[in-house]
């Protein structure tokens, strides 16, 4: 009957540290902030994981000039910082894309340069990814 007794202890011991293990589980990830569960990051998130390259003037394909520059977003602070680094890569993989347009293609297909340029930036990154390129200014000459 003893050993019974120490049995039925033991197994009472596991299932409660398993409850409270079980419910703090629960709170936990109910508490977690909603965006952060959606994968969504906050604007200020945004702005702190990105990088505005400085206005450039390249020549087009066609023989015309744009004056362009662009917001970068890496999904973390790692990422920005690698991409600040890269830098000069950055700046050349804009120039080899834009060199590559011709005026009507400028003018009318700026979402597949920005996705272009994403896709250019990811093969060097190393320690975060680009997840979004915006242009913020343009100007065809």
């Amino acid at each position: 009957m003893r050993t019974m007794s120490k049995l039925m202890k033991t197994m009472l011991i596991v299932l409660i540290t398993l409850t409270v293990l079980g419910v703090a589980a629960i709170i936990i990830v109910l508490n977690l902030n909603s965006s952060e569960a959606d994968g969504e990051r906050s604007i200020d998130e945004i702005r702190e994981a990105s990088l505005e390259t400085e206005e450039m003037t390249t020549d087009l394909e066609s023989g015309g000039f744009v004056r362009i520059s662009f917001r970068i977003i890496t999904d973390s602070t790692d990422g920005l910082e690698e991409l600040e680094k890269r830098d000069f890569q950055m700046k050349n993989v804009i120039i080899k894309q834009l060199a590559q347009m011709d005026e009507k293609a400028f003018k009318s297909d700026l979402t597949t340069l920005e996705e272009t340029i994403k896709l250019r930036l990811n093969e060097f990154m190393e320690e975060g990814t680009i997840t979004d390129v915006y242009t913020i200014s343009k100007v065809l000459q």
